[in-house]
């Protein structure tokens, strides 16, 4: 695979991530969503559309889908879709870091095995 289509394709999973928790910073400013009865509430639902990070992870979005569009059009999608469980491994330690989120052993053990999955798709 050429270095092309592999800097699209992890450009638009690190774009990925980086609206994953764009959307979760969203969602700390502006409270939950739904509420412990399971009803909506819609005055944080008001209030994160009028956050930047909302609007920062849906940009991250749009390029994510770009560049993913990009990979897509030069490789297979069973190779390229599992490619995206990297999110996951950015996503952990980012949120572990960003917003204090736990890092147990079993998920560094998931984030071991993902990225040997990974590691051998990519020798295809």
């Amino acid at each position: 695979m050429k270095l092309t289509v592999w800097s699209f394709l992890f450009i638009g999973v690190g774009l990925n991530a980086a609206a994953q928790l764009l959307l979760k910073g969203a969602t700390r400013i502006a409270g939950p969503l739904v509420s412990d009865a399971g009803r909506i509430e819609w005055l944080n639902a008001t209030a994160l559309l009028k956050t930047l990070p909302l609007w920062g992870g849906l940009a991250c979005y749009g390029v994510s889908l770009l560049m993913w569009l990009g990979a897509l059009s030069r490789l297979p999608v069973s190779v390229a879709y599992p490619m995206l469980s990297v999110g996951y491994v950015i996503n952990a330690a980012a949120a572990a870091f960003l917003y204090g989120e736990a890092l147990t052993m079993q998920k560094m053990i998931g984030i071991g095995l993902v990225s040997i999955g990974v590691i051998v798709l990519a020798r295809v």
